[in-house]
């Protein structure tokens, strides 16, 4: 009899048992994948070993492209917020973007979209986002990163500029950042370094929400300047906010924006092994870009090749920015891909990965690249759009549509760009040959459903800055 129940009793553990596997195996088929969105701020495709730059060692960042796909072809904006607000809408600037260094809290991101999707989300870098520096209505509201759909947040610049007799300062030793509401002052960071708070947060993160799809996204703040030491350089130096003064001399704030950039690398290789360490590897889709091109002050080789940086131009230095994905199991192990990625189509994408059907509510201004990501074609674009207005300092005003080779500006300046990344000699008709001919009578025809080019003149106080929110669907026009 006891043998009896023994047995019994061993069957229903093991049938329990094979249950709990099976709920287990069908909760992890079912869970919706992680996403990590890295973007690097002020620095551009070459200074990454895996599109050939000559004077910086960026190993974490070339093993995810090793791993994983390198798209030739992604295209942001020529400055920081212009490219913020167009990546987390999903927009393009003629629809939503009226002035530097705010987004407006009624437009709809993609952390609102993800987090109704059931994802945990978070942010840490860069904001710069409340309004600011034209007094926007409610700038000084520390909440805005959670109405943004982020539900915890660890920043610079939410509330405060880099007056430090306003509460502000520098992003990178002792820095004053905003946490989750919470004000912490440069005398709270005292000696140390913002961004290591800032990853660690999001590291903490990962961690904690490991058992829930997470999102999280990471604007940094390398390697904006001032260029300054990092801790693989600063040695025994005071780690104040005087430690966030850049040297005068060229050649120092060079080795600086060196040591930035590799530091920047370090960072990602610490996001990505703390994923691997709660066992997501292969349920993370990690992206690697950047806002915008590279700090004017700074010249670099690539490819044995002179580079100068472009920020706030519309060439290829200002606008061209590295997009690295890798997802284990997913990606291709090393692919390169020349497909076109606008910075509107990171919001469709991860909509996709969320299964997320998009409504009314949503932009319409991307295109998914999920299938390219999972090895399959897709369906690319022929085209990007810059239509670009910063209101701010001495950027000025300009509109072009272009493919990987060629470049259209609305008043007729024609650019083979593999040969002209200075944009030197414009073709006129008939010097571009039979495939540049053809890339110009589409780029024209796509110049003819786009608004207008924004203003030339568009300083900090500019009086018009138009937008056209409701203009028709110009990438998916059948949708």
């Amino acid at each position: 009899m006891k043998q009896l129940v023994l047995s019994l009793i061993l069957i229903f553990s093991a049938g329990f048992f094979a249950s709990d596997v099976v709920a287990q195996q069908a909760a992890t088929e079912t869970r919706k994948p992680n996403i990590i969105l890295i973007m690097a701020d002020d620095v551009s495709w070459e200074c990454f070993g895996s599109y050939g730059a000559d004077d910086y060692k960026t190993p974490h960042i070339d093993a995810l492209a090793k791993q994983g796909v390198r798209f030739t072809n992604c295209y942001s904006t020529p400055l920081c917020t212009p490219s913020r607000v167009k990546l987390m809408t999903g927009k393009y600037n003629f629809r939503n973007y009226t002035h530097f260094g705010y987004l407006n809290p009624k437009e709809k991101t993609f952390g609102q979209m993800l987090q109704s999707a059931g994802y945990k989300t978070a942010i840490a870098g860069k904001w710069q986002l409340n309004g600011l520096y034209h007094g926007a209505e409610g700038h000084a509201d520390n909440t805005r990163p959670f109405q943004a759909g982020f539900e915890e947040y660890c920043l610079w610049q939410v509330t405060t500029k880099t007056k430090i007799k306003e509460g502000g300062g520098e992003r990178f030793w002792s820095p004053p950042l905003e946490q989750n509401g919470k004000f912490l002052t440069i005398a709270d960071n005292q000696d140390q370094y913002g961004p290591d708070i800032m990853s660690d947060f999001l590291c903490d993160f990962i961690k904690k929400n490991q058992d829930e799809p997470f999102f999280v996204y990471y604007p940094t703040t390398l390697v904006h300047n001032p260029f300054v030491p990092t801790p693989d350089t600063i040695g025994d130096a005071p780690r104040t906010q005087a430690a966030n003064k850049q040297p005068k001399g060229k050649q120092a704030r060079k080795a600086n924006f060196v040591a930035m950039v590799n530091y920047l690398d370090t960072l990602v290789g610490k996001i990505v092994k703390q994923v691997e360490d709660v066992g997501q590897l292969d349920n993370t889709l990690i992206l690697f870009t950047a806002d915008n091109g590279t700090n004017v002050q700074i010249t670099s080789q690539w490819n044995r090749q002179t580079i100068h940086g472009g920020k706030g131009s519309t060439t290829d230095m200002g606008t061209h920015v590295p997009l690295v994905a890798y997802w284990k199991g997913h990606t291709p192990e090393g692919k390169v891909l020349n497909d076109l990625i606008d910075f509107t189509d990171f919001y469709p994408t991860f909509a996709a990965m969320a299964d997320v059907k998009l409504g009314k509510d949503d932009p319409i201004d991307g295109r998914s690249f999920l299938p390219q990501l999972n090895g399959k074609a897709g369906q690319p674009r022929e085209w990007v759009l810059n239509h670009y207005q910063p209101y701010w300092g001495r950027f000025t005003g300009d509109q072009y549509v272009r493919n990987a080779d060629f470049k259209l500006y609305r008043d007729g300046r024609f650019y083979y760009v593999p040969v002209d990344l200075t944009e030197s000699q414009n073709l006129a008709s008939g010097q571009a040959g039979r495939q540049g001919e053809q890339s110009r009578q589409l780029l024209q025809q796509t110049l003819k459903n786009i608004p207008p080019a924004p203003p030339v003149k568009g300083g900090s106080n500019a009086s018009a800055r138009p937008i056209y929110p409701g203009w028709r669907n110009i990438v998916n026009p059948h949708d």
